[in-house]
């Protein structure tokens, strides 16, 4: 039986522009099962960023609820929501935001240092040979390539073993063999762990890779599909 580990009710998102008030989401609902995964496809501009985004508690809906494992975040302040991310979620960016006076092994290690994990040291540098980066522990990021800062992060996401993790756009700064490395590892590391993954793609050939599409348009939920793949 699946476990709903994330349910989206009504979840809308409008903002102030020049203009007036700007209808970014409109009353997105659905449901992520624990251990699956999921791509939200879309346009540019279609709100796929500001959905995850308040997936992960990062910006706040105009009205609507997102519960994980049945905790609803925005009835939590800040800090709060802050202690269910450090617990719970793992975020990848495109633009890998890895601190740039920390080498690979301390920026893999921040998370589990604040977490007070004695363990942070020996969890941190065994993930990061997991991506297949033991030489390059002491790098800092300015001289790793940016599939090695991309693996860095990854690392750096995986390591608490979060039941939900989010990626936007993980592959789009990197050429093509080198994203289709990162994400073969990102889905070896979701299967492994047992991670509900959840990104945003304009990549269909990875969208078909997972188990089901949420598509939006102009802020609207159009369809949940099963991939193409997987029919």
């Amino acid at each position: 039986m699946s476990e709903n580990l994330v349910e989206v009710d009504g979840v809308s998102k409008r903002v102030q522009d020049a203009t007036g008030e700007l209808t970014i989401l409109h009353d997105i609902s659905f449901k992520l099962n624990a251990r699956e995964s999921v791509a939200i496809v879309g346009a540019s501009g279609s709100g796929k960023s500001t959905l995850l985004a308040i997936l992960a508690g990062l910006d706040t809906p105009s009205s609507g609820t997102v519960r994980l494992r049945g905790q609803d975040l925005f009835v939590l302040n800040e800090d709060q929501r802050a202690a269910v991310r450090g617990a719970e979620l793992g975020f990848v960016f495109q633009s890998f935001q890895l601190l740039p006076n920390l080498n690979a092994l301390e920026n893999v290690m921040l998370p589990l240092e604040l977490r007070g994990d004695p363990q942070a040291r020996a969890l941190a540098t065994q993930m990061l040979g997991r991506v297949g980066l033991s030489q390059r522990l002491s790098h800092y990021p300015r001289v790793l390539s940016g599939g090695e800062q991309q693996r860095v992060a990854l690392a750096r996401a995986f390591v608490l073993r979060p039941a939900l993790l989010l990626a936007d756009e993980p592959t789009g700064s990197l050429d093509f063999a080198t994203g289709a490395a990162v994400m073969e590892l990102m889905f070896e590391l979701n299967r492994e762990a047992g991670t509900t993954l959840v990104l945003v793609t304009h990549d269909m050939a990875i969208a078909q890779r997972c188990q089901r599409q949420l598509r939006i348009e102009a802020g609207r939920l159009m369809a949940v599909e099963a991939a193409a793949a997987l029919l």
